[in-house]
Formats: C-alpha cells, structure tokens, sequence
C-alpha cells in the first residue's frame, strides 16, 4: 500500500462527499457544523494564552504607581494622578484625576491629550453607561464634562468602566495615600510572581476539562450519517472496490467534512471574535485584537482535526462487514468487551498515582503526568459507556408502546446512542472533579478579613483638611445609611519628628458610643481620655502616659510646611481594656472624646467613618458613594467582607467559569446537531409509523426515551467518574478528601438540563417529519 494510493482513494471520498446530491449536502453540512463549532472552541482556546499576555500588557503599561521611587518635586516631566475608583452595580469603576505640572508630563495610554480642569476621557462602555437611565447615579458622581474617548491600548477590555479627568491643586495632596506625583507610567521593574504548585495544577486541570468535551463531539461529528453511508459503501463493493478502498473511500468522505469544518470553525470563530467586544463574563472582557490564535496551535488544530477525522474513520469500520449486497451491521452484533475498556481509567490512576500526597511542598506537578491521567480517565467514560449501555438495554423490560419503541431502537444501534451522550457525560464529569478540587482547596485560598460586618459594612477614610464631625453629619443624611461611627486617628510621640522620636503610641479620637466599639471603658463622658491597655503589640503606651507628660503630633501648614501639636497628658486620665474594633483590630494608645480635642490636635487628626447600611434599600451603597464624592472626590471608600479570596486563586475561578460556558455552549450546539442528524435518518420510519397509525404523541415519547435512557446512565457514570477524579486530585494536593453532593447534583442537573432544552428545540423538526408524504422518494 503506497502513499499514492491513499491519496487517490481519500481524494475520491473528498468528491464522493459532495457528488450525492441534496442528500450528500446535508450529510456534508451537518458534520461541517458540528466540527465547526468544536474547531471555533479550539481556536478560542489556542488564543486565550496571547490574550491574557495583552491584558497583562496593558495594565502594566498603565500602572501609575511610583514602586517606593518617590519624587518631591516637580518638574517639566512630571504629572500628578490621583486615584477615584469607584464602583457602581457590583462593577469596578477605574478613575483618576491628572494634573500636568509640565509640557513633557507623561501621557496615560489610550490618550491624545491631556483633558482640561472639569473635563473627562471615557471609555466607550462608560460613556454609554452615563447617557443611559440606569447610569443617573453614576453622573452624580462623575460630573465632568466628556470630551474624548480612551483609545484601546488604554483599556484591558471593551466594556471596562474608565475615565480620566482634568483637574487642578494636586499638588497639595501628594503624599497622601490618593495623589502621586510621577515622570512616567508602568512597572519600573516588574518580577515573576512565584508559582504556586496547586494553582498550576488547577489550571491544567480546567484546561483538560474544558478542552476534553470538544474532542469527543469533533470525533461524534465526523461519524453523522454512518448508517447510511456504510450502505453507499456496499454499492461501491459491488462496482469492484475491495474492502480497503472501501474503508479509505469512507475515511475520505470524513476528511471532506472535517475540511469543511475547518472553513466553518474559522468563520464561527470569526464571528465570536467580533461578537466578544460586546460581551462581558464575570467582569471580563476582551477587544477582538486580543483573541488571535498562536499560529503553531492554529496550525495543529488545522492537522489534527482531518487526521483525527481520518483516524476515528477507519477505527469505525473495524468491526463493520461491508459486502456488495448489505452491510453486516444490520445483523445482531457481538457483545461488547469490558475489560480492555477499563484499561483506560486504571492507566489514569496509575498516572497520578506517584503524586499522591506532593502537596504545595514538594515542587510543581509533573505537567505530562497530569494531563495524561486526567485524559485517560475522561476517555474511559466514552469507553465504557457504550458497554453500560448496552448492558443495561439489553435488560429492560417492557412497558408503554413509547417505551418499547425507545427500547428496541437503543437495542438495535446503542453505540449510536452512546456517542450522542459521550461530550456532555465527559463535560459533567470534568466540572465534578474540579468543584471538588476547588472546594477543597478554597479555604487555603480565603481569609477572614476580621471585619465586622454585623456592625458596619461601609468604611471611608476621609482625607485631611476634611472635618469629621461635617462629614459624619452628611452620611446621617444620605439616603439608606443607619448608623454613623465615626473616628479620628493620628500617631503621638515623645519628641517631635526632626528629633528622631523613640516611642509611638496610637491616638483614636471619637464620642463615647462609638469608642464602646474599641474599648470597654469604665464610664465616659464627653472630655474624658484614656489609655488603652490589652494592645499585645503596643509596649509604649504605659511609659507615654504619666500624667503631665508632653507628647507630639505632626501637622502640615497650608503652606506645606510641617510641625507640631503639643498634648499633655491630664491627671484626670483613666484606664480602659481594649476589644476587638469594627475592623478586627485591638487598638491600642489613647482615646479621646472630642470635648477633650483642642485645635491644633484637631488639625492634625485623620477621620475615618464606619457606616451601617440598609440594604433593603435600593441603590443605597451608590447614594453613599456620591455622598462620599460630594465631601471630596478623593474619599477613599471599602466595601466590607467577611471573607477575600487570593486574586489569582480568583482569577482561575473566573476563567473556568467563562470556559465552562462556551463548552456548555457548544454541547448545547452539538447535541441538538446531533438530535437532527440521527432524527433526518430515521424520517421515513417515523413517517411509516404515523402511516400505520402510530400517535404522534407515542413517537414523541419514544424518542425523549431514546434520549433519557442513554443521558441517565452517562450522567451516572460522569458522577461517579468524577468524584473518583475529584479524590485523586484532593490526595495530590494533601487536601483532605470530601464530596460537595449539592455540587455534584447541581453539575448533574446542569448536564440534564442542556439535555432537556436540546430535546424541546428538536420536538418542531420532528413533529414536521412524522408526516406520511415523507414516505417520498425519487
């Protein structure tokens, strides 16, 4: 057998493919869809590593952070940027201010020009958001005047929230925790963060996972019509071809359809491309630029598909006798073997035996072991379902005429069955074993922020020159806020700054109700002080505290210019126990009431305002943030938490969640492709049927059957799978193993569901097929 040969004859399959008539068409059109929407994933897939690279890119590019090189004074290069994020509907909202102290200050990405004082550059989701209605809150909040756009290479994704404004007296502010003073953007000196065993093996993981599903459908895709084919195929034995030619002639027909595919798949997936620029998921988006394929993945996919086509083919005929007179398929076919079917799954395991137990401890997984181990275990299931199929069929009992229908079509092509279940069972089982794998590993991931959230759940830090006591009267009167706590702090010491001071100790300044939050104090009254003691970290309050002492406190001029408050400490001071504050924190130093504060110490204090919010009132967190920007545009407001959660940890997360559901997406597609290819070639005996009298009803019933039997037993067999999978990824990163059964139903329903919508949306084509006029042929 020469090279030549193979080529003639798969050549005569490529145009056999297309030489059939409508029939032909269809059957070509068909597998082209379906391998299509699996090469359009694939494609996707192969882009996502440059687009992650470009976000990260440019979000470098912009980073406006000064990383300790600080710079005191300005210049014809240097630009001042304060920070005014927000949020708005749970979405992040960046901002910043820019005031140029120079003809060459650097210029942010994504703009031409600096905007004036009161005007803004946005991006094109944010400028929609604020001429909408919903956005009316949001414009209180940001009041500039838009002049510009921010150009791409400004933005991480086409529907990120940004603007820049003009602005002017800055420069006041620098040296604060919101105003910078800088001569150029990005990191300076970015570093590698370091990897972390378990993340990289998470990621590995979903990517097998999400990538696995999409192989099995291209491989069901390219087998659409085979029954009738294998029929076509007898009539070339009976012109002379041998049974090779035969089988290389059908493997053509396949390469026809999976090159058809490509063509299809590069065009859904430059549809998606576009189609990705209006999308946001879980607060990502991306710009079409972002998503181009690396042009060697690009390339492979292009050679695996129609090789694996080919492949999947000829595996096919094997066990098919083709003669000139028949296909001896028809015939009871033998019992399929089980134990070479386990061979798979226990190859799996044995992959991932040696890793049990690594832990982050013991370096990174070894990447070929992991992957593949977890692809032996997932093709198992399409290894062994169709046995189980088979097995269980061939025991059912009778029942309904829907039923029996149902029954004898499952008995009689189960492998046909089978291969229609196959993606979603192996896409179940893979989200099984990763919900394990991340609920078990969350909580190394997740911390207790310490906040108390019972108590407040808003925290804004007002900046200085900003009276507290005005600004706690404000937030009292914003629309949604219960409760006000508000607090001033600052820092004593025992000798002014310029002289070196040794001790420090902390200043909390508030009314009596609120420093019951911090302290347990024996009784108070507005005018009294305190010394705190219970703070294990705070060591020099009890030396700073002797009645007549002097202590300092910095202050700045409104000239620039710093100095010093003097406090002395009262005789009349008491002594009180520190408790856990709002924040988690056991404060330490001294309390003060505000009848007790004198003006310079006034001056020199910092408010921070703790709010209790009503959330059964609508929007009432966005009335509190244009409460806060109304005080001064650069209050910086938290949003409180019982828990965070590690941003790359979360990031992963967020990524599976978006894959999850372009694959979900695409079992949907593919399935229902499937429904109507096997429904098309089983037209004219439905239409028999309807002609002898059957209900319409009874062969809808018998064709959800025919759905509902093979779907239960693979969803019984992607739990179980994946929980087995699920175990071993837990024992390999030391994590003790458990079973999250309400994941484990909700990832099982999920895969039912899809199911039940594909059945729905085939029920209109196969009511228009039971109709006795499709007993027509030519």
């Amino acid at each position: 057998m020469n090279a030549r040969q193979w080529a003639r004859d798969l050549g005569m399959g490529t145009r056999y493919a297309f030489a059939g008539g409508r029939e032909g068409w269809v059957r070509a059109l068909l597998t082209a869809v379906g391998v299509g929407l699996g090469v359009a994933l694939l494609l996707l897939t192969t882009a996502l590593p440059g687009a992650l690279s470009e976000r990260h890119r440019r979000e470098e590019a912009r980073l406006d952070h000064t990383f300790g090189r600080e710079i005191e004074h300005r210049s014809d290069r240097t630009l001042i940027i304060a920070r005014t994020d927000t949020e708005f509907d749970d979405r992040g909202v960046r901002g910043r201010l820019l005031e140029p102290e120079g003809p060459k200050a650097p210029l942010p990405p994504g703009l031409r020009e600096f905007p004036a004082p009161g005007d803004m550059v946005a991006s094109p989701a944010l400028e929609k958001l604020l001429e909408s209605d919903s956005g009316a809150l949001l414009r209180e909040r940001i009041p500039y005047d838009l002049v510009g756009t921010i150009g791409e290479q400004g933005l991480i994704g086409s529907q990120e929230l940004a603007y820049y404004a003009g602005a002017e007296g800055l420069a006041e502010r620098v040296g604060g925790s919101s105003a910078t003073r800088l001569d150029s953007f990005g990191n300076p000196d970015p570093t590698e963060e370091e990897t972390d065993p378990v993340l990289v093996l998470l990621v590995l993981v979903v990517f097998v996972v999400l990538l696995m599903p999409v192989a099995v459908f291209i491989a069901a895709a390219v087998r659409f019509g085979g029954e009738r084919r294998d029929r076509r195929l007898a009539a070339l034995r009976l012109v002379g071809s041998d049974g090779g030619m035969t089988r290389r002639i059908a493997a053509g027909e396949a390469f026809a359809g999976a090159l058809l595919g490509l063509v299809f798949g590069t065009g859904f997936f430059l549809a998606g491309r576009e189609l990705a620029a209006f999308l946001e998921v879980q607060g990502i988006s991306v710009f079409p630029s972002y998503l181009n394929p690396s042009p060697l993945l690009a390339l492979l996919v292009a050679v695996a598909v129609p090789a694996a086509a080919v492949l999947v083919t000829l595996l096919a005929l094997r066990g098919v006798v083709i003669e000139p007179l028949g296909v001896v398929r028809t015939a009871r076919p033998a019992r399929r073997r089980l134990w070479w079917r386990l061979l798979l799954p226990l190859a799996g395991i044995g992959m991932l035996f040696p890793m049990i137990g690594q832990g982050r401890e013991n370096g990174n997984f070894n990447q070929y072991l992991v992957t593949g181990g977890v692809v032996c275990l997932l093709v198992g299931i399409t290894a062994l379902l169709p046995w189980i199929v088979e097995t269980v069929v061939a025991r059912l009992g009778p029942g309904s005429v829907s039923w029996q229908l149902a029954v004898r079509r499952l008995q009689l092509s189960s492998g046909a069955a089978a291969r229609l279940v196959n993606g979603i069972a192996v896409a179940v089982a893979g989200a099984i074993a990763l919900q394990m794998l991340f609920a078990g590993v969350e909580d190394t991931y997740t911390r207790d922020t310490g906040y108390d959230v019972s108590t407040a759940q808003i925290q804004v830090r007002i900046p200085e020159g900003v009276e507290t006591a005005a600004a706690a009267a404000e937030f009292e009167e914003t629309e949604g806020v219960r409760k006000v706590y508000a607090l001033s702090e600052a820092y004593f010491s025992d000798r002014p700054r310029d002289q070196e001071p040794e001790r420090f100790a902390e200043l909390t300044v508030g009314d009596c109700a609120t420093l019951r939050k911090v302290a347990r104090l024996p009784s108070c009254e507005d005018g009294d002080t305190f010394a705190v003691r219970g703070n294990e970290y705070d060591t020099d309050t009890a030396a700073l505290s002797e009645p007549g002492r002097k202590l300092y406190l910095e202050t700045t001029g409104e000239d620039g210019e710093t100095g010093n408050a003097v406090w002395t400490v009262p005789e009349t001071l008491q002594q009180a126990d520190s408790v856990k504050d709002p924040t988690g924190t056991l404060r330490g130093g001294f309390l003060m009431t505000p009848g007790a504060l004198t003006a310079p110490l006034g001056e020199a204090v910092t408010g921070q305002l703790y709010l209790s919010v009503d959330d059964s009132v609508p929007h009432a967190h966005e009335y509190v943030r244009n409460t806060a920007y109304a005080i001064d545009p650069l209050s910086e407001l938290i949003t409180w938490y019982s828990t965070e959660r590690s941003g790359r940890y979360e990031s992963i997360r967020q990524g599976l969640f978006v894959g999850a559901t372009a694959v979900l997406a695409l079992i949907g597609a593919s399935l229902l492709v499937s429904q109507l290819e096997q429904l098309r070639e089983r037209r004219k005996l439905l239409s028999a049927l309807v002609a002898f009298g059957t209900r319409r009803r009874t062969l809808s019933l018998s064709v959800f059957w025919q759905t509902a039997i093979p779907i239960g037993l693979g969803l019984l067999l992607a739990s179980v799978v994946g929980v087995a999978l699920g175990a071993v990824l837990l024992k390999m990163t030391a994590t003790p193993v458990g079973v999250d059964w309400a994941s484990v139903l909700r990832m099982t329903g999920v895969g039912a569901g899809v199911v039940l919508v594909v059945t729905l949306l085939s029920l209109p084509p196969l009511l228009r097929m039971m109709r006795p006029d499709g007993l027509r042929t030519e």
